[in-house]
């Protein structure tokens, strides 16, 4: 075991808190840190006060601000653009594939599943441990060189197969740091450090494989800050005597404001983007949030907030809209659902909602769209092989399309239920405890839940019992008292299911979490600021 200040003796300013085993090491080189440190000096200044214009902005709609289309940038809206081509791995992006970097397993069956691209997740999917963020790294270096291997438990060996797809990284977004990693006594954001240490081992050798950098970048909520990484890119590719241009991006549309902004996006980062992709999970989560003051964005189930309701499809119809006049491409969302092996029909029932899910994207004119397990790899290419033949759709411009604020604004309707009420508690309560242990992307009652679609639970679950006389559909309101009573029953439920074993396991945690971010006076900016203080790694 290395010292825990093997990389403070060396780099000057840098401090690691987080164990050094010697295979971390070669992650966390000197040279590595002191890049890490360099984009921290240079860039965290920029990073702070954008968050605080989100501050600032915040309070403008709470206040009474409409949301809406940028009047200072008509011209940009207006102009006639388009963003750098896409390179050659990039061009066919039919169907991607995401996960935690930090599981070595899923690394290589993502890498194998027959996928056009995996987006190996720090953000998101990942439970951001200094374990899985550093080991996330060693994942995709060795993953790049194809020296990965993984050997189960059991004895079965993993390793890459001869054709694989092309890799993608999320890093963290602009609002989370990395506490392990101390640049003048700070903790660096996670942005930099994941962004950082991925280019620095990377970049050449990808190069050398006729690729290149590819990342996917998370929650944005302004032009600003497509601004920021712009200039972060255009620095590193100096710092490391790249081509500017080496870097290429896709921007994740996955917070409201974003929506209104995505030809600025776009021309922010013209020399570095490939596209824009319809986050839309934690679209959804925005869209509470940001408008967590207005009765009228309440919004019924989670179940019923679908892609085929007005408000989420003319969101998808923007991107494509746009993404194509730009020449850029536009990459549908998540499929969260997962293969159901003990129970036939219902895996029916679930293969069916994906292909009808891509079948609309496909239809509509995305590109590619993303699945959350290998077994919907194969649904999904059937669907975008059969309805789009060549490489993407980019040509196809929807040239008559004109949405206003309103179209994407509007909320839907529908009913809220009990079950909708126990779902989302029991989605925070299982999701929450299994992050808090590490685990970023977990299965519950047949989906893939992640960072975003429990955001959608605790938000729903705030902003239905925030409003007064907000009523499920059997007449009882929703309020703090029976969104207390149901966790109490589903811990009491999972008590008995684990037994003996709920000791080891974090619900009470868990509970504690959600239930501070049910009850708080305001809507939390992301269950994962208070919930990083609270992981034990």
């Amino acid at each position: 075991m290395a010292s825990v200040r093997w990389s403070e003796l060396r780099t000057p300013g840098v401090q690691i808190t987080g164990s050094m085993p010697d295979d971390y090491c070669d992650i966390l080189t000197p040279e590595a840190t002191a890049f890490v440190a360099s984009l921290a000096r240079r860039f965290e200044l920029s990073r702070r006060q954008l968050l605080q214009a989100r501050e600032t902005r915040q309070q403008l709609l709470d206040d009474g601000g409409a949301l809406d289309f940028p009047a200072e940038t008509g011209d940009i809206r207006s102009g006639m653009w388009t963003v750098r081509p896409a390179p050659p791995d990039l061009q066919d992006r039919r169907v991607e594939i995401t996960g935690p970097a930090g599981d070595r397993k899923m690394v290589i069956n993502a890498l194998n599943s027959g996928a056009s691209a995996f987006m190996a997740d720090f953000e998101d999917a990942n439970s951001p441990t200094w374990s899985n963020v550093v080991e996330g790294q060693l994942n995709l270096r060795d993953a790049i060189r194809k020296t990965i291997h993984y050997q189960s438990p059991e004895g079965k060996d993993y390793c890459l197969g001869k054709e694989t797809a092309t890799l993608m990284v999320r890093p963290r977004g602009w609002h989370l740091l990395e506490r392990h990693f101390l640049v003048d006594g700070q903790p660096v954001a996670g942005s930099f450090f994941d962004f950082g240490l991925y280019l620095f081992h990377n970049a050449q050798e990808l190069l050398k494989r006729h690729s290149g950098p590819y990342y996917y970048l998370p929650k944005l909520e302004h032009y600003t800050e497509a601004r920021l990484w712009s200039d972060v890119f255009s620095f590193a590719e100096d710092e490391l005597e790249l081509p500017r241009g080496t870097i290429r991006a896709t921007v994740l549309i996955e917070t409201i404001t974003a929506a209104f902004q995505m030809d600025e996006i776009l021309y922010e980062l013209r020399h570095h983007i490939t596209g824009l992709n319809c986050g839309r999970w934690d679209y959804i989560f925005s869209y509470i949030k940001k408008q967590r003051t207005r009765r009228e964005a309440l919004l019924p189930n989670r179940s019923v907030v679908t892609m085929t309701t007005p408000m989420m499809h003319n969101y998808s119809l923007l991107a494509i809209h746009t993404c194509h006049r730009r020449n850029a491409h536009a990459i549908g969302g998540m499929a969260a659902q997962i293969p159901i092996k003990d129970n036939p029909e219902k895996n029916r029932e679930a293969i069916e909602k994906v292909r009808q899910d891509k079948e609309r994207e496909a239809t509509d004119g995305h590109d590619g769209t993303w699945v959350a397990h290998p077994g919907l790899v194969p649904v999904a290419l059937e669907v975008f092989n059969r309805l789009m033949p060549r490489a993407n759709q980019i040509q196809r411009k929807l040239d008559g399309l004109s949405l206003s604020a309103s179209d994407l604004l509007r909320a839907p309707t529908g009913s809220i239920t009990e079950d909708g009420v126990r779902t989302n508690v029991l989605v925070g309560l299982e999701y929450l405890e299994a992050w808090l242990r590490g685990f970023g992307a977990v299965p519950i009652n047949n989906l893939m839940e992640d960072a975003a679609t429990a955001e959608i639970s605790r938000a729903q679950l705030w902003q239905w019992t925030h409003f007064s006389q907000v009523y499920l559909e059997d007449g009882r309101e929703v309020s703090l008292p029976l969104v207390r009573s149901i966790m109490d029953e589903e811990l009491t439920d999972l008590k008995g299911l684990w037994g003996q074993d709920y000791g080891k396991r974090k619900f009470e945690a868990a509970a504690n979490l959600l239930w501070d971010l049910t009850s708080s006076e305001t809507l939390e900016e992301f269950l994962t600021v208070p919930g990083y203080t609270l992981l034990e790694n």
